[in-house]
């Protein structure tokens, strides 16, 4: 099956895409702001950039698009049209966030690392940062 739209304009679609300020990520900030919590955003100084840091808990936080990172839920289904491509381009990213993970475990970062679909609906979305919340706590008294 073919793309129904050109190389050209496939291209364009996915170049808007943005890589940080998300809907989720901003969810995820303003809830931790709201419990008091403190951060800063996608500091450069670590190893890949995290979404949010901590730097009192010492604690790097990742939000991970489910498509963009392999998710195994319905939202990290590859697409039929072009396939091989889509199986190296994820495989690459996911073994990129290994990597990113260790290196920051290395560092003495705790790392966290919340998935698009644990906070897309509102069900999901209030237990998932409360965990994320008991999370964070939990790591400052180890």
């Amino acid at each position: 099956m073919s793309d129904i739209y050109s190389k050209s304009k496939r291209s364009d679609i996915m170049s808007k895409i943005p890589s940080k300020e998300t809907q989720p990520e901003i969810l995820v900030r303003k809830y931790l702001f709201s419990k008091g919590f403190r951060f800063r955003k996608n500091v450069k100084e670590l190893p890949g950039k995290p979404d949010i840091v901590l730097p009192k808990y010492k604690i790097a936080i990742f939000i991970h698009g489910c498509f963009w990172h392999g998710h195994s839920c319905r939202r990290g289904n590859l697409p039929s049209s072009n396939r091989q491509f889509w199986e190296s381009k994820i495989s690459q990213n996911i073994s990129r966030d290994e990597d990113v993970v260790q290196k920051l475990q290395d560092l003495g970062w705790k790392v966290i690392i919340i998935w698009q679909c644990e906070i897309q609906n509102s069900s999901n979305r209030e237990i998932r940062l409360n965990q994320l919340v008991l999370d964070i706590r939990r790591q400052s008294t180890l």
